[in-house]
């Protein structure tokens, strides 16, 4: 499934990656709303839905189960949100927008330390339908946040992984597969200026012309 619709932007999904607590939810929410995204075009809580469903905990994280069911779900997601624009007939806001991506599972794989963990990731990423989506992605904007530390909190659920570490793999594993990205770093704090510089990216030089980025729609 392509990505490539016809749309005034310059790509057809983002998709925003980073460590647990970086603000990757506030950023696609408040995207959600300024760019009119609704599921499901917008895809959000995969990973969570699924270890709900599935009775996974964050102790399963490191297994290859939890993180394919995980990787599995996201594709389809992202399948559903592809379909969903190709097939419209009701003009309307033509993109997809995504709190994280079926590459995260790879990332986890990556981070771990238990044995077995090299081979659960080189089967992830070996996945079929990963391989096919991986064009797709290529011609998205990707956007990776870094890690704010006064913002890491444990909320029981999701995995406490070293967020640095995280971010390190996070970034190898995209310049592997030949995914282009752009980063958030920490000195951007501010959720007005996070988006303006996901909106620099996404939109073309005339729609750039047309909008005031500091003051929303």
């Amino acid at each position: 499934m392509s990505f490539d619709f016809a749309t005034e932007y310059r790509y057809g999904a983002v998709f925003v990656l980073g460590p647990s607590s970086s603000g990757k939810t506030t950023l696609c929410d408040t995207l959600s709303e300024e760019l009119g995204v609704r599921p499901p075009q917008y895809i959000k809580e995969v990973a969570r839905n699924v270890m709900k469903t599935h009775g996974f905990t964050r102790n399963d994280t490191d297994t290859y189960e939890m993180q394919y069911a995980i990787m599995a779900a996201q594709l389809e997601a992202e399948e559903r949100a592809a379909a969903a624009l190709q097939n419209t007939t009701v003009a309307g806001i033509r993109l997809i927008l995504s709190d994280r991506s079926a590459i995260d599972p790879i990332v986890y794989a990556g981070t771990s330390g238990v044995p077995g963990a090299l081979g659960r990731r080189h089967r992830l990423l070996e996945d079929a339908a990963l391989q096919r989506m991986l064009p797709s992605y290529r011609g998205s904007l990707f956007v990776v946040l870094e890690p704010v530390t006064e913002w890491l909190e444990d909320d029981g659920v999701r995995s406490l992984e070293d967020p640095g570490r995280y971010n390190s793999v996070l970034v190898a594993t995209l310049r592997e597969l030949g995914i282009p990205y752009v980063t958030i770093g920490t000195e951007t704090k501010d959720i007005r200026a996070r988006v303006n510089l996901v909106l620099e990216h996404l939109l073309d030089v005339a729609a750039l012309s047309s909008r005031v980025l500091t003051g929303g729609k």
